[in-house]
C-alpha cells in the first residue's frame, strides 16, 4: 500500500486556533501534520517541539489521491493561520498547487 505524509512547522496558529478532539483549542506555535494511506487522510497538530499529537476535528478523512491529500494538508494549515477555529475541511479539491511551501516536508515511502 502506498502512503505519504506532510509536516509543517512554525504554523503560528490565528486568533481561533485549532479545534482538537482530545484537548479542545490549541493556539500558538504549532506543527500540522497529514498522513494519506490508501482513501484516508489523518490530521494531528502538535505544540512545536512538543511530543504529544492532537487529532484534528474531522479527522481522519475520505480522502482518494495522494495529491488530494497534498492540498488538504496545505488547506488545513491556511486553516489554522486564519481567525476561526480551523478544522478539517470535508470537501476534496481536485488539483495541486503549481509550488509547495517551502516550509512542508515531503516524505513518501511505500512499505515492503
Amino acid at each position: 500500500m502506498t502512503w505519504a505524509s506532510w509536516t509543517t512547522t512554525g504554523v503560528f496558529a490565528g486568533r481561533g486556533g485549532v479545534l482538537t478532539e482530545e484537548a479542545g483549542v490549541l493556539s500558538g506555535d504549532l506543527t500540522v501534520h497529514t498522513t494519506w494511506s490508501g482513501q484516508e487522510a489523518n490530521v494531528a497538530v502538535q505544540y512545536s517541539g512538543g511530543s504529544d499529537w492532537f487529532t484534528v476535528t474531522g479527522s481522519p478523512v475520505h480522502c482518494s489521491s495522494e495529491e488530494d491529500s497534498r492540498l488538504l494538508h496545505q488547506e488545513v494549515v491556511d486553516a489554522v493561520r486564519g481567525d476561526a477555529a480551523a478544522t478539517v475541511p470535508h470537501s476534496r479539491p481536485h488539483s495541486l498547487p503549481r509550488t509547495m511551501p517551502t516550509d512542508t516536508v515531503l516524505s513518501e515511502e511505500e512499505p515492503g
